[in-house]
């Protein structure tokens, strides 16, 4: 039988815009970086996605050589790319096949799923928003599940110096290795006495990767629906029926979060994320190494809002970043867990977690990885999450196809043959 200690708060929203208002309202508009104790800005209208950095095409050089050098880990040996596979959409696990990746150090596993690198150029940086359904300002942005960085460099740096990935001890270490294999470059576009300061060369170091990432290599837009929305060629029936049912509020509500505009040509217009962050309670995925220790949760942006002093950090604790869904049926796993392996069981859960939570939670308990003091935290209020247990779901199983058969036409052309069907634990 499923158990649920919690349900959804009604009061805390009242609780948290009384609380809270005054503090996001403080914050200064244009704050790009927020250092510990500093709120995001909180923004008036959503940014511009057509409104990107230009990129240094000799820095980007350099980004893509530092991208694929194994010599950067410790011990050597693992790249960036081992686990953001070009080959998978810039996705992948380093081979572990448990959800998380591999590190470099023998016997280190991660925590989460590795997601795609494709279209980051297109992140804003952390900030606040209230559109006009919201009760109070809400985070968007940043980078990593938890938005913990707020720059795109500072991602990239971030696996540098995680022990559980690449385990470098400290900017020291990591600048000898550039200076050993990229001395020449580094110098040429940061300075003759950049290795001066290892703090600086591992900085220019991300500045690099940045630069890379940001390159149009690593958004192609070269996927069925960009053909569609360009004109080019239509969809397919099922697919088309599948777009209907994701935009559809009463059925998938999908583009709820995972924003698109079928409605201009411009792909960048369709990125499908909004870049928010939600708490739909995945279920835990028993085959991750820490999660063998009972006690052990990932509580997502609530450990940013810690970090970053925010008022009353607690309520955004099981919050996790909308992913973009472009290239999705390219992913060896899904959820920032990594629990799932199927496309169509990620569509499955989201349309029967309300209804039939007892298919997913195999513990045999609701909400399994999230600890039951966040569980006001979770969203049961959204559809199709807002329906009875044991109700007529939002969606029915032909629908949910129908909703596979469009995100796979979000499948960019370097990897269409890379999107293989998986057998669904449910169907």
């Amino acid at each position: 039988m499923i158990t649920q200690p919690y349900f959804r708060r009604p009061w805390a929203a009242v609780l948290l815009l009384a609380s809270g208002l005054a503090l996001l309202l403080a914050a200064a508009p244009g704050t790009a970086n927020s250092p510990a104790g500093k709120v995001p800005p909180l923004l008036t209208a959503m940014p511009d996605p057509l409104i990107v950095p230009k990129v240094d095409p000799a820095l980007a050089v350099l980004g893509r050589k530092l991208f694929f050098d194994q010599s950067l880990s410790e011990p050597r040996g693992t790249s960036c790319a081992a686990c953001h596979v070009p080959e998978k959409a810039f996705s992948g696990n380093h081979g572990s096949g448990l959800g998380v990746a591999l590190g470099s150090k023998p016997g280190s596993m991660g925590t989460r799923n590795t997601p795609s690198l494709l279209y980051l150029r297109y992140t804003p940086s952390r900030f606040f928003y209230q559109d006009d359904d919201a009760l109070l300002p809400t985070p968007f942005g940043g980078f990593f599940a938890d938005g913990r960085a707020d720059t795109l460099a500072e991602q990239a740096m971030g696996p540098l110096l995680n022990p559980m990935e690449m385990n470098n001890k400290n900017a020291l270490q990591i600048a000898k290795k550039l200076e050993q294999s990229h001395g020449v470059e580094m110098r040429s576009s940061f300075g003759k006495d950049i290795f001066r300061h290892p703090e600086k060369a591992a900085s220019a170091a991300g500045l690099a990767l940045e630069a890379f990432l940001r390159s149009e290599e690593l958004s192609p837009f070269s996927s069925p629906y960009d053909d569609h929305i360009r004109g080019k060629k239509s969809l397919g029936a099922a697919e088309l029926k599948g777009l209907k049912l994701f935009k559809d509020t009463d059925k998938g509500n999908c583009a709820s979060c995972h924003k698109l505009n079928e409605t201009s040509n411009n792909p960048a217009r369709s990125l499908f994320t909004d870049f928010s962050y939600d708490a739909i309670a995945v279920p835990r995925n028993s085959k991750i190494p820490a999660n063998r220790n009972k006690a052990h949760y990932d509580k997502g942006l609530c450990e940013t809002a810690f970090k970053l002093k925010w008022n009353d950090p607690e309520q955004w604790c099981a919050y996790f970043k909308t992913p973009s869904l472009r290239n999705v049926a390219v992913r060896e796993n899904y959820m920032h867990n990594g629990v799932f392996t199927s496309l169509r069981d990620v569509v499955g859960f989201y349309a029967t977690r309300a209804t039939s939570p007892e298919d997913w939670y195999k513990s045999g308990v609701k909400f399994d990885d999230v600890p039951a003091r966040y569980q006001g935290n979770i969203n049961i209020n959204s559809v199709p999450y807002n329906r009875p247990e044991g109700s007529k779901p939002a969606l029915t199983e032909e629908e949910i196809d129908y909703i596979v058969s469009f995100l796979k036409a979000l499948t960019d052309a370097p990897y269409v043959n890379k999107a293989a069907d998986k057998t669904a634990s449910r169907k």
